[in-house]
């Protein structure tokens, strides 16, 4: 009787033990983390930052990338208040007034009657070959030489060649001409033209052109128009290819050409004369330069045979040594 009652108690007293032990798990658990807050639906414009302690806040942690700067006003932002500092507003060293002297130092007075002005006219004499010659047929003497004077548009040209052998002068001639500039590179020119021979002279008309040819080829052309409506042109190429500054390689090729013959002059029509030349040249300075070279002349058509019918040679092959000088 008494176990009886003993296990009556106990299955009544166990549901409410139970009830009991889980209700003190229950409290005893630790609160739920409340929510984290989000920021982007907050108005930060309502807020007073100014009251905030942002020394106190632990910035290392915080996590800015969320923060849409582009879309803050900052002019609205105390800078000065947030540590940033102040520009100056005066330069620490103030600078001193400009005063008259300081004026007549920087722009002192000009005396235009001492200024020196560049002439008007120039001019320049360009002696191009002045040379001995050796030759298979002979020795003799030759020359080249021309200038101007004028300005940068207009100019009064001189030019003049010749050649001596075996004491005599075989030709010679003098062009005056008056050149206009048409181009940076290029002059018209036209005037008269004198021969001189030991026997006879004759004068031309002279029409031509002379300048820079592309990759630096100096041109001249000439036609010559003489007595009797006869036509005789003249053309030279030369070019300076430079080995070193003062160390100057010269080809030239020139040509002559008549319309008629004339063989009392020793002319022919057609191609009369070529001559190519090839001069090295040193420079001891730009106006003064001692050469040596080789150069070859042959006579064609009729030219040659009357040549040959007087006994004279139709081509010849010479050395030369010269100087080139111009002032």
């Amino acid at each position: 009787m008494k176990m009886l009652t003993v296990a009556l108690l106990s299955a009544i007293a166990g549901p409410a033990w139970a009830q009991s032990h889980a209700h003190a798990h229950t409290d005893a658990a630790p609160a739920a983390a409340p929510a984290a807050a989000d920021h982007s639906k907050m108005d930060h414009s309502k807020m007073d930052h100014s009251n905030m302690d942002h020394s106190a806040m632990d910035q290392s942690t915080m996590d800015h990338g969320g923060v849409d700067h582009p879309q803050m006003d900052h002019s609205t932002m105390d800078h000065a208040a947030m540590g940033h500092g102040t520009a100056p507003v005066a330069p620490r060293e103030p600078i001193p007034e400009v005063t008259d002297a300081d004026r007549a130092a920087a722009f002192p007075p000009i005396n235009h009657d001492a200024m020196e002005h560049a002439p008007n006219v120039h001019s320049l004499l360009l002696i191009n070959r002045l040379e001995h010659w050796d030759g298979q047929h002979g020795t003799g003497q030759a020359w080249e030489a021309g200038g101007w004077v004028g300005g940068n548009i207009n100019r009064l040209w001189v030019r003049s060649e010749g050649e001596r052998s075996g004491g005599r002068t075989e030709s010679s001639d003098l062009e005056v001409l008056y050149g206009r500039s048409v181009s940076p590179w290029w002059d018209v020119l036209v005037g008269v033209k004198q021969d001189f021979r030991p026997a006879d002279s004759r004068t031309w008309a002279a029409f031509g052109i002379q300048g820079l040819a592309p990759y630096k080829f100096e041109t001249s052309a000439t036609a010559y128009v003489g007595k009797g409506g006869q036509l005789a042109a003249t053309m030279e190429v030369e070019y300076e290819l430079l080995l070193t500054n003062r160390l100057i390689l010269q080809p030239l090729v020139e040509a002559t050409l008549a319309a008629r013959d004339e063989p009392e002059h020793g002319m022919g029509a057609g191609l009369n004369k070529v001559e190519a030349g090839l001069r090295l040249r040193y420079e001891f300075s730009r106006r003064f330069a001692p050469y040596i070279g080789v150069s070859h002349e042959r006579l064609f058509g009729d030219t040659a045979d009357y040549h040959q019918a007087a006994g004279e040679h139709t081509r010849d092959t010479r050395w030369v040594a010269g100087v080139r000088v111009w002032f």
